[in-house]
């Protein structure tokens, strides 16, 4: 039989949703607030995104909203 390749990006690298300082642990990402806690959104350029439950956040970005008017 040949070797099949995995499909997919591969494993999540956890250890960047949190930061480590001394005894206390904080994480670097927010919590989708729809799925709650444990269920962290993806940061993209103009938007917070939740990849369970696709719940989006844009970002308020006054200078833009000024240039249109």
């Amino acid at each position: 039989m040949a070797d099949k390749k995995a499909s997919g990006k591969g494993e999540v690298a956890i250890y960047k949703f949190y930061n480590v300082q001394g005894d206390k642990v904080t994480r670097s990402k927010r919590d989708c607030p729809r799925c709650g806690k444990g269920t962290f959104m993806a940061e993209h350029k103009n938007r917070f995104t939740c990849g369970k439950c696709g719940f989006t956040e844009f970002t308020h970005i006054e200078g833009a909203k000024k240039a249109r008017k």
